[in-house]
């Protein structure tokens, strides 16, 4: 199974991107999905996840306020819009696919992995 992760770029102190995650290959509507980012240096971290139904998503501290995650089951795609973007957000993002029912931050309980897609916020 291959996840493909989009939308990545350079962007600007304040702007924003919007991420996009398509799994041709799964059962979309049969998980939860989150997105994680890794920044050169760092440890991966939890950025945000959606319930299979769409309806409770979780986030990083980091993140509430300025990131919204969404699934369209349709499409088969997941999507991570960043708002109000900081030098900070910078990393790799990755999309994936969690088979359970809820919603994790644990990265262990994510099955199928995208490639990632690069942010990077400069001036």
């Amino acid at each position: 199974v291959q996840l493909q992760a989009s939308g990545g770029g350079l962007v600007q102190p304040g702007g924003s991107l919007r991420l996009s995650c398509a799994a041709p290959g799964l059962t979309f509507r049969y998980y939860a999905w989150g997105w994680f980012r890794q920044a050169p240096g760092k440890e991966r971290e939890f950025v945000a996840a959606v319930t299979r139904s769409g309806n409770y998503p979780d986030y990083a501290d980091s993140v509430k306020g300025r990131f919204t995650i969404s699934r369209d089951n349709a499409k088969s795609t997941v999507f991570l819009q960043m708002n109000s973007l900081i030098p900070d957000d910078s990393a790799i993002y990755f999309c994936a696919a969690d088979p359970s029912t809820g919603v994790t931050q644990r990265s262990e309980e994510y099955r199928y992995w995208g490639q990632g897609t690069l942010v990077t916020v400069s001036s």
